[in-house]
């Protein structure tokens, strides 16, 4: 089965490592593409690239400043992701009720010297 375009789906936008990064820089606020590509060590057009894939699956939005652009986060475009990682929810609060058990049960049982 073929893999869907990077620029139409938001799973596999954010599968690039580079891409997780910018995001993560904008959830502090709008920047441009010079101060990112900057602070990730990477050239001015391969941060458009990026930029413009996570554009497109609607992760970013761009808004003109004077003779800048300004990149900022769109977190509205992760929805999917949250909503997939959710059903993970139960599991993970599950695993961690077995283990606060066993360490209960651990405190309360006498150690032997």
């Amino acid at each position: 089965m073929a893999r869907a375009a990077t620029t139409s789906d938001v799973f596999n936008a954010i599968a690039e490592p580079q891409r997780r990064d910018i995001l993560a820089l904008l959830r502090a606020g709008e920047r441009p593409v010079t101060d990112l590509a900057q602070e990730l060590g990477m050239s001015q057009p391969g941060a458009s690239k990026h930029l413009r894939v996570l554009r497109e699956v609607g992760l970013v939005r761009v808004r003109g400043a004077g003779k800048q652009r300004l990149y900022g986060l769109d977190a509205g475009g992760l929805r999917p992701v949250h909503e997939w990682a959710g059903g993970f929810e139960r599991f993970w609060n599950e695993s961690f009720d077995r283990l606060d058990t066993y360490v209960q049960d651990l405190k309360q049982t006498p150690q032997e010297e």
